[in-house]
């Protein structure tokens, strides 16, 4: 189905985009919480919340692709070239482009935060892990790096959940 080009639905998918960027933001602020403070009762909850609002930002992420196809096309039928935001909204009258123009800088600038927080989380995340495995080394070092289950069976290294038996 071809989109046609709508103003005011453009609007309200990137109006829809930057508040559900910012309750992603939320949600994952949530659970980072809940890394740090070693909150495990509601984990799965938090992270299928980021999950469900993931979902429905790649649905409005791909109604924008749409929308901004169908200006690209009504600016330059035939031309399948990559063009830039600001060269898409720069042929519409100047206070609709102020107004897409604006809200697309404040959901790259939501986008961006939300980035540095992932990525100095996956920081402390990755510290954290090689820590525990440093740990795991220097307490038993006949083990040579490797995990085993209870049974005696050995398991990936990946640390993602370990439980400690500290009953001798």
């Amino acid at each position: 189905m071809k989109e046609i080009w709508n103003f005011e639905k453009c609007v309200s998918v990137l109006a829809g985009e930057l508040e559900l960027l910012r309750k992603i933001a939320a949600a994952q602020e949530r659970v980072r919480d809940a890394v740090m403070n070693r909150e495990w009762a509601d984990f799965d909850e938090k992270t299928a919340e980021v999950n469900r609002f993931g979902e429905d930002f790649a649905h409005l992420e791909d109604e924008r692709i749409l929308l901004f196809s169908a200006l690209k096309e009504d600016c330059s039928p035939g031309n399948t070239g990559e063009k830039s935001f600001y060269t898409l909204i720069s042929g519409l009258p100047m206070e609709e482009g102020r107004e897409l123009s604006r809200l697309y800088r404040e959901l790259k600038m939501e986008n961006l935060k939300m980035r540095a927080l992932n990525e100095t989380f996956m920081t402390y995340l990755s510290e954290a892990k090689t820590m525990a495995a440093a740990y795991l080394e220097a307490v038993c070092p006949a083990r040579g790096g490797k995990l085993y289950t209870r049974r005696g069976r050995r398991v990936s290294q990946d640390l993602r959940s370990m439980v400690f038996n500290n009953r001798f």
